[in-house]
């Protein structure tokens, strides 16, 4: 089991081990890769394997206007890493204070000292420090002070474009869910908590489960179908969700609402996890609650037919 960690105070069992930095929002194809080169490393040099994230991620630390940004949240990146075989995480707060650190003494007090990393793997692009001054260049120059090897693995690339976690916010904002999938090699999902929302769906015949999408990427509003799976309970059960604005109730709070199919039960306040499977129709405002009943029909006649 992977031990996890608040802070670069880690054990001696974790020190001197193959050190992952970065944001890994998402875990997707272009990680795995990184992954697999790593357990290479780790089987070769008989060291363990540690990665370093952010909480926030700096980017929207720095941006707080930078809402509906993530691919993944903590717990979900969490399992997947731990899914690929890592020792350890440092999921270190990243504060005005550790945001002014000098790229140097990032090098010497964290990965030198704290750490006594052997190995640091990062991207070409990777950058840190106060004012993000440190580059993989200066991590390469200091290589032989501080007793560790950058390794800097080529991207992987998906039809000449580099695998990233911009690319599939992108494909995600554009409506391309299946082409996002396939590079997170998984099904894109949100988690979260049912709330208590305006019971319209219960109203019009088809109760929902409403679910805040806090901080998660805005994928293009519209009609999918989901498959939704309850926290300690391996059943999926399949449904139909709507991800936008309920134009025709003129609503201007986005809202993730879930139709379950061949479901009755109180699902108030449980955690649920929702796997986004296939992208039905864009969002649209209909006349009248008849025409919206009529639709739904229609989508949840589609839902029902995809695996």
């Amino acid at each position: 089991m992977v031990t996890l960690y608040k802070n670069f105070n880690i054990k001696k069992i974790h020190k001197e081990s193959i050190i992952l930095i970065g944001n890994f929002d998402g875990v997707h194809k272009g990680h795995q890769k990184l992954f697999r080169l790593a357990k290479l490393y780790k089987k070769k040099y008989n060291l363990k394997i540690g990665v370093i994230n952010f909480e926030p991620m700096p980017k929207m630390f720095f941006n707080k206007s930078l809402k509906n940004f993530r691919l993944s949240i903590i717990s979900q990146k969490l399992n997947l890493l731990n899914s690929l075989g890592v020792d350890f995480i440092v999921t270190k707060k990243f504060d005005k204070i550790f945001s002014k650190i000098k790229s140097i003494n990032f090098i010497k007090n964290i990965l030198y000292q704290k750490l006594n990393a052997r190995f640091v793997f990062v991207s070409n692009n990777f950058r840190f420090g106060n004012k993000r001054e440190g580059d993989v260049r200066l991590l390469i120059k200091h290589e032989e002070n501080y007793n560790y090897k950058v390794v800097k693995p080529k991207p992987l690339l998906h039809r000449k474009k580099i695998v990233s976690s911009s690319l599939i916010r992108n494909l995600l904002e554009k409506g391309f869910l299946e082409k996002a999938n396939k590079l997170l090699s998984r099904k894109w999902s949100i988690d979260g908590i049912v709330q208590k929302g305006r019971r319209l769906g219960k109203k019009i015949g088809f109760p929902t489960c409403n679910i805040d999408i806090k901080d998660y990427v805005l994928a293009k509003p519209g009609v999918y179908a989901v498959k939704v799976l309850r926290k300690n309970n391996p059943k999926f059960i399949k449904g139909i969700a709507n991800l936008g604005y309920r134009p025709t109730f003129n609503q201007k709070k986005i809202l993730l609402e879930v139709h379950l199919f061949n479901f009755s039960g109180n699902l108030y306040n449980k955690y649920l996890s929702v796997e986004f499977l296939k992208f039905i129709r864009k969002e649209k405002k209909f006349k009248n609650i008849n025409q919206l009943r009529s639709q739904i029909k229609t989508d949840l006649y589609i839902a029902k037919k995809i695996k």
